[in-house]
């Protein structure tokens, strides 16, 4: 079965060349496999600037890697003809951050939720194509009657939002990726339409690929989890013992830095580096090295590329230096996913010894 979509070795660097010396690595030696079948929920997480939504941007084709392939059904993007272009754009659906920049203040919801049907022809008639927004906008928690027929400013943030949900659910799509889609909803509406994206996976079989800073709702909603940090991998596999017990530095500090509703609890500071640390280059060796407490000379030389710690799990840390590391014929072994052992992978630099882009 085709890989439905991947990234294969991906770098997206910004600005340099002739004249500019500046430059800005958004995304480094970055690989990820989302197979068609089962359906899955990743989870993308890390602080700004991690390359998350840069990430988000490759994988819907909105920009093209510096270096390496984003590949739909093994075809490399930059060579997909247009009849190809319009399968993508109908498999591979994207939710954005703030849902009102994606309306049309001029007109009614109604006009967002009919364009999709009538650009990829996927009805008949009008009769049709009513009947299935209805049942899209049922099935995110909306009520048809109090949605259709209003224009966006009429609606509530989690109301756009979810209209948002609908639509993407409305061609059909086998894979959804949402970039930070309850970051600007009111807390009280970020279940509900947390609860609506995982029902795209359950009821309708589409895959999700959910970017956020946020790992409790990333835990909540996901299968597995890839912690990013500044561009790399720092630490990837199934959700619950990615959050319950981190393995990476910088994992153990997002989840330390999570407020608890206990009085008695300290919310926890960042640690100060180790002494090694505080002599560390961010352009050479471990990008994470200099706010790292355990920080060694082997993590001012070179980046670490990803250990197999456990069956389902890979950090890219030092400490666990003595596991193996994650070999490209056993890439499938990082992720876990409902009934399949290991269809999904997610790499960064850690194929062999001699990649340093982890």
């Amino acid at each position: 079965m085709t890989t439905l979509l991947e990234a294969r070795k991906v770098t997206k660097v910004y600005g340099g060349g002739l004249f500019r010396r500046d430059r800005t690595v958004a995304l480094e030696d970055f690989s990820l496999r989302i197979e068609p079948e089962p359906p899955s929920i990743t989870a993308i997480v890390g602080e700004s600037g991690s390359g998350k939504t840069t990430l988000a941007r490759l994988l819907l084709g909105m920009t093209m890697p510096t270096a390496g392939a984003i590949l739909y059904q093994g075809k490399d993007l930059r060579t997909l003809s247009r009849r190809e272009w319009r399968a993508f754009r109908r498999d591979v659906q994207a939710i954005f951050q703030d849902p009102y920049e994606v309306y049309n203040p001029f007109y009614r919801i109604d006009h967002v939720l009919h364009t999709p049907l009538k650009k990829f022809g996927l009805v008949k008639s009008e009769r049709e194509a009513q009947q299935r927004i209805v049942e899209a906008l049922q099935a995110v928690g909306l009520r048809p009657e109090e949605t259709l027929g209003r224009y966006p400013h009429q609606l509530s943030g989690g109301q756009r939002q979810r209209v948002m949900v609908a639509r993407a659910l409305l061609v059909r799509p086998r894979l959804i990726i949402a970039d930070e889609p309850v970051s600007m909803v009111d807390a009280s509406l970020r279940a509900t339409i947390l609860d609506s994206l995982r029902a795209l996976t359950r009821d309708f079989g589409v895959s999700l690929i959910y970017i956020t800073h946020d790992l409790i709702t990333a835990y909540q909603i996901s299968d597995n989890i890839i912690v990013l940090y500044r561009g790399s991998v720092a630490e990837a596999g199934h959700a619950e013992p990615v959050v319950q017990e981190p393995q990476h530095p910088y994992t153990r500090l997002l989840i330390g830095s999570i407020p608890l509703p206990d009085p008695d609890r300290a919310w926890s500071e960042e640690q100060e580096p180790s002494e090694i640390g505080r002599l560390a280059d961010a352009s050479t060796g471990c990008t994470f090295a200099n706010r790292c407490p355990y920080a060694m000379e082997m993590c001012l030389e070179r980046h670490p590329p990803l250990y197999q710690t456990e069956r389902y799990r890979v950090t890219a840390c030092y400490l666990y230096r003595e596991s193996p590391l994650l070999a490209s014929e056993h890439l499938d072994e990082a992720f876990v996913r409902p009934g399949v052992a290991g269809p999904a992978v997610a790499t960064s630099g850690a194929a062999d010894d001699s990649t340093a882009g982890a």
